[in-house]
């Protein structure tokens, strides 16, 4: 990696403040600017972090030469008109989750990266997160053989947040289901078929638009023999927070605990049936990242924040995150996941919502996001 440090202007300081200490400890970074509209929140955040460089408007960073990229954390409804504008305004692009909520702008961001030659990635925790990176090694040794299904679910109840999110359709927001399946295989989409389940209140559904509790939906794996289940739910339903995420192979398989904070499961093919299951714990995996960062994996700044209260942390993984976007711009190559797998990622859950309304139907992914 080259000695360049990459000036980062960060988009929203709620969750997006997290990472601030992360940048201005990695060796090739440097946290140029914030912008928030709130000046008495954006002030709070830059004198504690020490950056001069603060901006109420998005504009303004987007016009300043001086910034090589926006890590966007605003609400979900901006993410694409954000990034957009920021490509459009020669900026790289790290956004958070989702990429977007309909396929048009997932494809105006994918065509804009194309035209721009600029770099795009998609923030997503779960593919970075030590369960993610412990299943991939044992994969990539050949401990579990071959991958016969995956599954993943995220049920969260979402009373309490931001109003904003009472208007989101669950499977709108399913990238972090969607990318551990699709990651582990290095496979896109090809089609979906959801069903809806159950119903939400009436002032939800009024909201959003969506009458469905629980969608749920199998996605069949492109040019490969494997079909990946994920569920969604945000309300109405009586279950504790988790993001799970399961692998079935020949040789082992790992299942996620059902209860939050207790051990994972490993199951090992072959062995009498009473030693077949055993309780594992999963290491941490800082030792991938550059020295001045790896406590991050292990440190939150903000742990009363809803977000990691309801995400375990995110699993350690946003300094990997961190190091992999600037990774990418000091080697010159795609982050992981880039413009056209976050499109795909992201597309799932918009064509599993398309198929919910429409009883099951087969829903095929578009073509600019198949690669």
């Amino acid at each position: 990696m080259s000695g360049k440090k990459w000036n980062v202007a960060m988009i929203g300081l709620g969750f997006g403040a997290e990472f601030i200490p992360i940048y201005q400890a990695h060796p090739n970074a440097n946290v140029y600017a914030i912008c928030q509209r709130n000046t008495e929140k954006m002030n709070v955040v830059g004198d504690r972090f020490k950056i001069e460089k603060r901006y109420t408007s998005y504009d303004d960073v987007l016009k300043d030469p001086n910034v090589d990229f926006v890590h966007i954390n605003s609400p979900i409804p901006d993410h694409a008109s954000m990034s957009l504008a920021a490509l459009k305004a020669g900026k790289h692009v790290m956004c958070t989750v989702p990429m977007a909520t309909t396929i048009e702008d997932c494809k105006a961001i994918v065509e804009m990266v194309k035209k721009t030659g600029l770099k795009y990635m998609m923030a997503e925790t779960v593919v970075y997160a030590r369960e993610y990176l412990f299943i991939k090694e044992m994969y990539q040794k050949g401990e579990l053989g071959k991958i016969q299904h995956l599954a993943a679910s995220h049920p969260q109840d979402m009373d309490g947040w931001p109003d904003y999110w009472e208007r989101m359709i669950p499977m709108h927001y399913a990238t972090h289901v969607v990318s551990p399946c699709l990651g582990l295989v290095d496979g896109k989409a090809e089609y979906v078929s959801c069903f809806g389940s159950g119903a939400v209140r009436d002032d939800i559904a009024k909201k959003s638009g969506n009458k469905f509790a629980v969608e749920s939906c199998h996605i069949k794996v492109k040019d490969q023999d494997v079909v990946a289940h994920i569920w969604r739910f945000l309300y109405d339903v009586a279950r504790q927070y988790r993001e799970s995420f399961d692998v079935y192979g020949t040789k082992k398989s790992f299942e996620w605990t059902l209860v939050e904070g207790e051990p994972h499961v490993l199951h090992t093919a072959k062995k009498p049936e009473h030693e077949i299951a055993s309780k594992i714990e999963v290491t941490d995996f800082a030792h991938l990242l550059p020295e001045p960062i790896r406590k991050f994996t292990k440190s939150i700044q903000d742990a009363d924040h809803l977000s990691f209260i309801q995400g375990g942390g995110h699993g350690g993984s946003h300094p990997h995150l961190v190091h992999e976007m600037i990774s990418a711009l000091s080697e010159n190559r795609d982050p992981r996941p880039n413009a056209v797998t976050a499109a795909n990622w992201t597309c799932v859950g918009i064509c599993a919502h398309e198929s919910a309304l429409k009883g099951g139907e087969i829903v095929r992914l578009p073509e600019f996001t198949l690669g």
